[in-house]
């Protein structure tokens, strides 16, 4: 068995600050709630702060090969999934955002969906490992307890398809994450693109510990303050496959970026479709609900 490498999670990703108005007992930790943990009942998903645990990332096997993955475990070394028991909202606007793929990168890590506890490999192609083209500019990930239900056709968008994962996060912050990282994100705009008549929604978002975070609310704000990277965001997904021999991906909604309050209301929808997934209200194909 490979050997594991065990990472505790950093003070500046996940704390129970927004939550509650007393500080982190210890900087290296961070509190939140889990799926089967202790919640509040007047709001479903809506997590009160669990005293003092810690997430750890568990690496086993050796980066870019086919058995590398990245596990995630609570405080008492139980492994839990990034992508069903770390909590989507920690209030006021603000969510959880895993990182798969740290910005200036080009290995094209992903959450496992089938797999248990649904740890972070590589995406494979015909058994060989996959890379983008070139490299990502911003951190790439996901949000935790959503789904885009490809049983559910979007009549706002063309009546495309949800493509059966999470929903994918770009953080235009300018620290450069790591794969497993937890970040608080608030969401800023979103882009809905079609992949091979799919809906991939893309939530352009920014992590509250960058320094440009409070200049930022909304869909206008990135203009002003981050120029041109909404344009070369749309951009890079729309053409990253063509080196492949693939047409370039397309994108609705006028080809142009929603605004906070849409973007606000695709992660709502999506996570409510989480929801009806792992209550079994949808048939969850290979998917792993644990």
């Amino acid at each position: 068995m490979a050997a594991a490498r065990v990472m505790v999670s950093a003070s500046n990703t996940l704390t129970a600050s927004l939550l509650s108005k007393g500080p982190l007992r210890k900087p290296n930790n961070f509190s939140l709630c889990f799926r089967n943990g202790p919640v509040q009942k007047r709001r479903l998903f809506t997590c009160s702060a669990i005293y003092n645990p810690q997430i750890q990332t568990i690496e086993e096997g050796q980066p870019e090969t086919l058995d590398y993955r990245v596990f995630f475990a609570d405080n008492s070394g139980k492994k839990i999934s990034p992508w069903h028991d770390i909590p989507l909202h920690l209030g006021d606007g603000v969510f959880n955002f895993v990182v798969e793929i740290p910005k200036e990168s080009s290995a094209k890590m992903e959450v496992a969906t089938d797999e248990q506890h649904t740890p972070i490999k590589q995406d494979t192609k015909k058994g060989k490992l996959r890379y983008y083209p070139y490299n990502i500019h911003w951190n790439y990930g996901l949000l935790p307890q959503t789904w885009e239900d490809p049983t559910f056709a979007n009549t706002e968008v063309e009546g495309a398809f949800g493509d059966n994962d999470p929903v994918d996060v770009v953080e235009i912050g300018e620290s450069r994450g790591k794969i497993g990282q937890v970040l608080k994100v608030k969401p800023l705009a979103a882009l809905a693109m079609i992949d091979e008549g799919e809906l991939d929604w893309k939530i352009v978002a920014i992590s509250l510990d960058d320094p440009r975070a409070s200049l930022v609310n909304d869909v206008d704000d990135v203009e002003k303050h981050f120029p041109g990277t909404l344009t070369a965001i749309r951009d890079w997904f729309r053409d990253y496959k063509i080196p492949d021999g693939k047409p370039a991906n397309r994108f609705a909604l006028g080809n142009k970026p929603a605004n906070k309050d849409y973007a606000l209301k695709i992660i709502t929808e999506t996570n409510e479709s989480w929801a009806k997934l792992v209550k079994r209200s949808i048939a969850a194909g290979e998917l792993s609900l644990v």
